[in-house]
């Protein structure tokens, strides 16, 4: 019996001494696949003036209807994006409209202006319906700001506004970035 007690204890040590050996050997280095997937994404946000606010233009004399008009407004825009892109522009309607007056779009220049974080080539449009390029093969990153400047010229305000009726004439202006 002692024997036996023995045996069984030996045989008990054996088998622990063993699971340990294995466990030593195999707990000595552990690797594991790591994955990083990437989606192509792209986000523009409305920057710091513009965001929810209106761009105002103000004729309160005879020197507004003579005189060219600009608007600046830094950081108008933040891009992030992970492939080069195009920002356009466009109005909703090809109007500015007040009740039943109306005043084309065009009597409004958008610009991209020098400034901002954002990368490319920076253009000047006059505004329409139709989607045009504000800014070409801006470069991928993240957070970058662009700045932009309206106008109206002194020649549209004294031809095309001066004689409209009063009051607060709106129109909506879209931006969109297309990655290339």
């Amino acid at each position: 019996m002692k024997k036996q007690i023995f045996i069984s204890a030996l045989v008990l040590g054996a088998v622990a001494l063993g699971t340990n050996l294995v466990l030593a050997q195999n707990s000595d280095h552990a690797s594991s696949t790591v994955n990083i997937i990437l989606a192509d994404v792209i986000s523009m946000d409305m920057g710091t003036a513009s965001s929810g606010n209106a761009v105002d233009f103000s004729y309160a004399n005879t020197t507004d209807y003579n005189s060219s008009k600009n608007v600046t407004i830094p950081n108008s825009l933040v891009v992030i994006s992970s492939k080069n892109f195009d920002i356009k522009v466009k109005s909703e309607g090809a109007n500015f409209v007040s009740g039943t007056n109306v005043i084309p779009v065009d009597v409004l220049k958008v610009k991209a202006i020098p400034g901002g974080s954002l990368s490319g080539t920076l253009n000047e449009v006059t505004l329409s319906t139709a989607d045009q390029v504000l800014v070409s093969n801006a470069a991928s990153g993240a957070k970058q700001s662009l700045n932009i400047a309206y106008s109206i010229s002194a020649q549209k305000a004294s031809n095309v506004l001066l004689g409209k009726p009063k009051g607060t004439y709106t129109q909506t202006v879209t931006y969109t970035a297309t990655a290339l």
